[in-house]
């Protein structure tokens, strides 16, 4: 099972993915994509962290996602945007490349047997990027976002801190 949540920066994505694990599992996973790139985001990394108690197991990986996945595990991945700049970085900000090998690696995310809760950002809706690599990233964001929208069993949209259904 796929289930796909999206939304803008602070909307309520992780909180309501988190809350959606525990339901479904009292062991859940989380699988950290993110590089730290500054103390700034390693913040933002401390504070997700806080946010799990004991139950929760952390992963980290930064772009091979199918390779850590336990069988039968729900598992919380956070996030598309993070592990899709890994790919964007390494490919020399390459768009077609990383888009190429992420839809690889969403391929194998369909093949496993464990319930993925995919968060992702709809940064395409925010401010226009004002450098190419921005723009460029914006649009490999969004075609992945549309990839997994399509290949996800359920989505949600998460508008400040409401979910809507997408796909039931």
């Amino acid at each position: 099972m796929i289930y796909y949540i999206t939304g803008g920066e602070r909307s309520g994505k992780s909180s309501f993915a988190q809350k959606l694990a525990e339901k479904l599992s009292d062991t859940p996973y989380y699988l950290a994509t993110a590089r730290i790139w500054d103390n700034d985001f390693q913040k933002r990394v401390d504070r997700h962290v806080s946010d799990r108690d004991e139950r929760w197991t952390t992963i980290e990986e930064e772009k091979q996602l199918s390779s850590v996945i336990p069988k039968n595990g729900v598992v919380v991945i956070d996030c598309v945007t993070l592990w899709l700049t890994n790919y964007y970085v390494d490919t020399q900000y390459d768009v077609q490349k990383s888009l190429e090998l992420a839809k690889v690696e969403i391929e194998k995310l369909k093949k496993l047997e464990a319930t993925l809760i995919i968060i992702s950002n709809e940064i395409g809706m925010g401010i226009h990027a004002d450098t190419e690599i921005g723009r460029k990233f914006t649009e490999l964001q969004g075609w992945t976002n549309q990839h997994l929208a399509k290949i996800a069993d359920k989505a949600t949209f998460m508008v400040s801190g409401l979910p809507l259904e997408l796909k039931k």
